[in-house]
């Protein structure tokens, strides 16, 4: 009996005392899942952690045993609260240093724009071992140190430096996904839902209601790695559907 193929996962932490106080709403859990889903590696936990060493460090620890990539977002600018850098320094056991190339680009980047001052060459500083991600928005880069990836805070920043690491990380298969969209209360389905899903064992369905024009409906998004295995759930799904006298919507609605 062959073993089942590996799962690749990262655990994600966002860093910010402004995310938690609702002053800014995050914009970076959907586009790293969105981009770990085309790498071949699942997203499979997120924690929002305040500007607090310890914190940061209790959840980087346990994400990162628990996954194959651990990210963070936020954290690695140039103020006094910017401590990311120094709590997963600490949390793999390697000291701060000064990142020379980081420096460099930094002083590039600065040269117009007042020098490099104290506060501006915090963002050179990395765990040492790590090597930098390139940040075409500004001149302060991302770091790797192995599997453990720090990321800006900044949506558009985040972006950049996920299109820079694209292709670069080792995961399994992509996941696939077709939608289905049905005019019908998710109660009225969902035991069906379940027979389905647990007749597709590499299958997952995840149902999402809405409320329109007066009427409530759902789409249904399944997923899967395996191609074939995933035309057969939709096929049994839109069988059910129609089979329960439910008109069903290729593609959502």
């Amino acid at each position: 009996m062959s073993s089942p193929e590996k799962i690749w996962t990262a655990g994600l932490v966002i860093i910010g005392d402004e995310i938690l106080s609702g002053r800014t709403h995050d914009k970076n859990i959907g586009q790293v899942a969105a981009w770990l889903q085309v790498q071949g590696i699942r997203l499979a936990e997120v924690r929002v952690v305040p500007d607090v060493q310890e914190k940061i460090i209790e959840a980087v620890n346990a994400l990162r045993a628990a996954n194959d990539y651990l990210f963070t977002t936020g954290g690695i600018g140039p103020t006094h609260d910017d401590i990311t850098v120094d709590a997963v320094s600490e949390a793999l056991g390697v000291p701060v240093v000064i990142h020379e190339d980081a420096r460099a680009l930094l002083e590039r980047y600065y040269a117009d724009k007042g020098g490099l001052n104290e506060g501006r060459l915090r963002m050179a500083r990395v765990p040492e071992g790590a090597e930098l991600i390139p940040n075409r928005m500004s001149g302060a880069p991302g770091i790797r140190r192995g599997n453990v990836i720090l990321m800006a805070g900044v949506p558009h920043i985040t972006a950049g430096m996920l299109d820079a690491l694209t292709g670069k990380l080792e995961g399994g298969a992509p996941l696939l996904s077709e939608t289905v969209g049905c005019w019908v209360a998710e109660s009225e389905v969902a035991a069906m839902l379940r027979e389905v899903e647990e007749a597709h064992e590499n299958c997952q369905i995840g149902s999402y209601p809405f409320f329109r024009d007066g009427r409530v409906g759902a789409n249904f998004v399944i997923r899967s790695t395996q191609k074939e295995d995933l035309a057969s759930c939709v096929d049994s799904l839109t069988d059910g559907l129609a089979t329960s006298g439910h008109d069903f919507t290729p593609g959502g609605i």
